[in-house]
C-alpha cells in the first residue's frame, strides 16, 4: 500500500469492535464459537451468520456454535433492528473469518514448510503438497486472536462460496420444534423466585396509597417492594405472585389518569397538537409545470400493538453491588446504559445477557419488564426472580407504534400527468428505545420515588432510515415535491418502534394515491409505475412480481387485484406484492405473490421465511388490528378486543428472490409491510371501487368510504 493510499474502511459494527477473539474463537475437540453482537428474535439471523462464518473459515457449520449475545463477551453491535444485521454483523464477520483463515494459513505456512498459498482449509483441517496437514485446533494455542482487524484480507467472492447463498436449516428450530428450553420464559435458575409489577387500569394514573394488610398474608411471599409509585411483590411460586399482587391491588390508591385522544377522530388529534417540523426534502422542477387540478387525499393509520405471541419475561439477581439481567432485549448493551442510569452503579457491574423471546417486532416491553425484575430482586436475598407481565400489561403499558396522518397533495396536468407532489406527515416519533439519552427510557424509571420524565419519542434521521418519515421521499421520477415530517411534542399513548416505523403507513399512502392516479388516466397501474421507475432493481421486482402472479387475470366479480411497491428505507431491499382479494361480506386475502431483491441472499429459505411473515403480519395490521381506547385507558387488553389474523385467514404467499450476489446483502425482515399494504388497499377498489384511506379495511370503513364517495 502505497503512503498515499487511505487505510481500508473497517464495516461499522468492525471499526466499533474491532479485536478478532470477540468475534471468533476455536474451542474444544473441532469446536468454532462465534459471538455476534446482534440477537435471535426469530429472523434466523444466527443461522445466516453461522453460514457467512462456515463459508469464510472453511468449517462445517455443524461445527459452529453461536453464543448468546452478552454485555459480559459479546461486541457491541447496538440494537438488533431497522433490518440491519446482515448489513453490520454479517459484514463484519465475514471479514473477521477471513482474516482469522488466513492468520492460521500464515501460522500453518511456518509449521509446515509450506507456502501459505499453496495451503487448502477443509473443515478446519489445513494441508498442502506432500500431504502435510494441521488444523485450527491444533495451532489455536499458537495463533493469537487478541488483534484488531486491519482488513487488509479480502473475503471469499460470491462464486467461491458454497454455503451462503443457498438455504440451510435454521440452527434455532430444533430446540424449539423439540421443546428444548430456548426462550427466556423457560429459563430456570437454582432458587428462583417471581415477581409481579402493580400497574394502574387508567392511562398516567399514579400510585398515592398502599395498603398491604391482606398480602402479606399470602403463603409464600417473599417480599413486597414499593418505591415511590413502582411497587410489586416476590414470591416462592408463580400462583403466590399472582395471589399476592391481586390482593395488593385491593389495597392500591390511584390518582386521576390523563386524558386520552378521541379514537374517532385521530387525525383531528394528531393535526390539532403542538409539534416540531421538518422539511425532508424538496425537488423543484425546471422549468416549473403548471397544473391544472389537484388531488388533496388524507391516509390514516391506527396504533398498532407489538402483540407479542408471549408477554414479556425477564430475569434478574443480585450479588452485592453487581447485578445479572436475563433479557430479550432486542440491544443489551443499551439495556444496561439504562439500568446503570436508574441503579446508579457503574455499568462494568451490570451484566445483561440475551435470551430469545416469544415474538418481538420492535420495541416491546422486553427492556421494561427487565428494570421490573432488577427492582423487584433487590428484595429477594441474592436469589434469582423472573417478571413476566401479563396479557392485560402487555396490551396496556408496552410501547405501541405510533398512529399517524399523511396528507398527500399531487398537482395534475390536463392530461392528469403529475407535475407536483406535498407530502405530510402528522405522528409521534418512532423510537424512544433504551440507552440513547441522558435519561432512561423505561417504565419503571417514570414510577420510582425520585423519577425521570416520560421520554418524547423522537424520529431517526433520514441518513439512518427515518422514523415518521421513513419511505415518505418518492422512489418515482417526479418532477417536483416538498416532504415534510410533523413530530407531536405531546404523547399521551406511549410510543416507539414497531416493524418499519412510518414506513408501512407513507408506503400505503404513496402507492395508493398513484393508484389512484393511474386509475385516473386509465392506465394499466403496473405499466403507470414502471412509466415512472428508472431504477432497474425496482422495474425488476415489479415485473417479477407482475408476470408470477400472472397480473392481470379476467375480471371476476367479487375478486380484486392490487399491486403495491415500495424499497425499504429507500436503501434496502426492494420489494414488490400483488394482492388477490375476495370481497364479499368481508374483505379476504386470498393470495399475496411477491418478488424482493436484497443484493446476496444468504439463505434463500430464510429470506422468503422473512418475506412470508412479514407479508401475513401486514395482513394483520390491514384488516384487523388497531389499539382500542376510550378517553380513560386502553379497552384493547386481550386477543378479544386485539383481533389478529387467524391461521384460517392467512393468505397464500408466493416469493420469488432475486439473487444478486454481486451485490452486498440487506436485510429482508420489513421489506414487505408497505408493499403489502398498498397492494390490499388497491385491491379493494379494484373488487369493489371504493378507497378506503383509513386504516384497518374493516367492512364499517368501506361503507364509510363508498357513502363518502357518493
Amino acid at each position: 500500500m502505497s503512503a498515499s493510499s487511505p487505510a481500508p474502511k473497517l464495516p461499522i459494527s468492525l471499526a466499533a469492535n474491532p479485536k478478532l477473539s470477540s468475534w471468533v474463537n476455536f474451542t474444544g475437540e473441532g469446536g468454532v464459537a462465534v459471538s455476534p453482537g446482534k440477537v435471535e428474535i426469530g429472523q434466523g439471523i444466527v443461522t445466516a451468520l453461522a453460514q457467512i462464518a462456515a463459508d469464510e473459515l472453511d468449517v462445517d457449520i455443524g461445527r459452529i456454535d453461536m453464543i448468546h449475545t452478552s454485555t459480559a463477551m459479546s461486541p457491541n453491535e447496538g440494537v438488533t433492528s431497522g433490518s440491519q444485521s446482515i448489513q453490520q454483523s454479517g459484514r463484519a464477520l465475514r471479514l473477521v473469518c477471513a482474516e482469522v483463515r488466513q492468520r492460521f494459513l500464515d501460522a500453518a505456512s511456518e509449521r509446515l514448510g509450506v507456502d501459505a498459498s499453496l495451503l487448502d482449509v477443509d473443515d478446519g483441517t489445513i494441508s498442502g503438497p506432500g500431504n502435510v496437514r494441521t488444523s485450527y485446533w491444533e495451532l489455536s494455542g499458537e495463533v493469537s486472536l487478541d488483534h484488531d482487524a486491519t482488513a487488509d484480507v479480502t473475503a471469499k467472492s460470491a462464486d467461491k462460496r458454497s454455503v451462503a447463498g443457498h438455504s440451510v436449516q435454521r440452527v434455532d428450530i430444533p430446540d424449539k420444534v423439540f421443546a428444548r428450553p430456548r426462550f427466556i420464559h423457560d429459563l430456570a435458575l437454582p432458587g428462583l423466585a417471581h415477581g409481579r409489577v402493580l400497574r394502574p387500569d387508567v392511562s398516567g394514573a399514579k400510585l398515592v396509597g398502599l395498603d398491604d394488610t391482606v398480602a402479606r398474608a399470602v403463603p409464600g411471599l417473599i417480599a413486597i417492594v414499593r418505591d415511590g409509585g413502582f411497587s410489586g411483590v416476590v414470591a416462592n411460586s408463580e400462583a403466590a405472585a399472582e395471589a399476592a399482587l391481586k390482593a395488593l391491588r385491593k389495597g392500591a390508591t390511584w390518582s386521576a389518569g390523563e386524558p386520552l385522544p378521541d379514537e374517532a377522530d385521530l387525525a383531528g388529534f394528531l393535526r390539532s397538537q403542538p409539534v416540531e417540523t421538518t422539511i425532508i426534502d424538496t425537488r423543484t422542477a425546471s422549468p416549473a409545470r403548471k397544473g391544472s387540478q389537484t388531488l388533496r387525499r388524507q391516509y390514516t393509520r391506527p396504533y398498532i400493538a407489538h402483540a407479542s405471541m408471549a408477554p414479556s419475561c425477564a430475569l434478574a439477581r443480585w450479588e452485592a453491588d453487581r447485578v445479572h439481567v436475563w433479557t430479550h432485549s432486542q440491544g443489551v448493551y443499551l439495556l444496561r446504559a439504562d439500568l446503570a442510569i436508574v441503579l446508579k452503579l457503574p455499568a462494568e457491574n451490570i451484566v445483561v445477557e440475551h435470551m430469545e423471546g416469544a415474538g418481538c417486532y420492535g420495541h416491546n416491553a422486553a427492556d421494561d419488564v427487565a428494570l421490573d425484575a432488577v427492582l423487584l430482586a433487590k428484595a429477594a436475598g441474592g436469589r434469582p426472580v423472573r417478571v413476566q407481565w401479563s396479557r392485560h400489561d402487555e396490551m396496556s403499558h408496552a410501547p405501541f407504534g405510533a398512529a399517524m396522518a399523511i396528507e398527500i397533495e399531487a398537482d395534475l396536468d390536463a392530461d392528469n400527468e403529475i407535475v407536483g407532489w406535498r407530502h405530510a406527515i402528522w405522528s409521534n416519533g418512532h423510537v424512544a428505545r433504551p440507552g440513547r439519552a441522558p435519561q432512561p427510557a423505561l417504565l419503571a424509571a417514570t414510577e420510582i420515588a425520585n423519577p425521570y420524565p416520560r421520554m418524547i419519542s423522537t424520529n431517526p434521521p433520514a441518513a439512518n432510515g427515518g422514523g415518521a418519515d421513513r419511505n415518505s421521499v418518492p422512489l418515482y421520477d417526479l418532477p417536483a415535491w416538498r416532504i415534510t415530517s410533523h413530530r407531536l411534542l405531546t404523547m399521551p399513548m406511549r410510543t416507539s418502534s414497531l416493524r418499519t416505523l412510518g414506513g408501512q403507513g407513507n408506503v400505503f399512502a404513496i402507492e395508493s394515491l398513484l393508484d389512484e392516479i393511474a386509475a385516473l388516466r386509465g392506465e394499466d397501474p403496473i405499466a403507470f409505475r414502471l412509466r415512472h421507475l428508472r431504477d432497474e432493481r425496482a422495474r425488476d421486482v415489479i415485473s417479477a412480481a407482475a408476470r408470477r402472479s400472472g397480473w392481470k387475470p379476467q375480471k371476476r366479480s367479487g375478486i380484486g387485484h392490487g399491486i403495491g411497491f415500495g424499497r425499504y428505507k429507500n436503501t434496502g431491499a426492494y420489494c414488490a406484492a400483488i394482492a388477490e382479494i375476495e370481497g364479499t361480506d368481508d374483505i379476504r386475502v386470498k393470495r399475496l405473490t411477491l418478488a424482493v431483491d436484497v443484493g446476496e441472499a444468504i439463505n434463500p429459505d430464510g429470506v422468503i421465511n422473512q418475506i412470508e411473515g412479514g407479508a401475513i403480519q401486514a395482513t394483520s395490521w390491514v384488516l384487523r388490528e388497531r389499539v382500542r381506547f376510550d378517553r380513560t385507558r386502553i379497552t384493547s387488553t386481550s386477543w378479544t378486543d386485539y383481533p389478529i389474523l387467524r391461521f384460517s385467514e392467512v393468505p397464500a404467499v408466493d416469493v420469488e428472490i432475486i439473487q444478486r450476489p454481486e451485490i452486498e446483502p440487506v436485510g429482508a425482515g420489513e421489506a414487505a409491510h408497505g408493499p403489502v399494504t398498498a397492494a390490499i388497499a388497491n385491491a379493494v377498489y379494484d373488487c369493489l371501487g371504493v378507497r378506503v384511506r383509513d386504516l384497518p379495511i374493516t367492512r364499517d370503513r368501506i361503507i364509510a368510504a363508498a357513502e363518502l364517495a357518493s
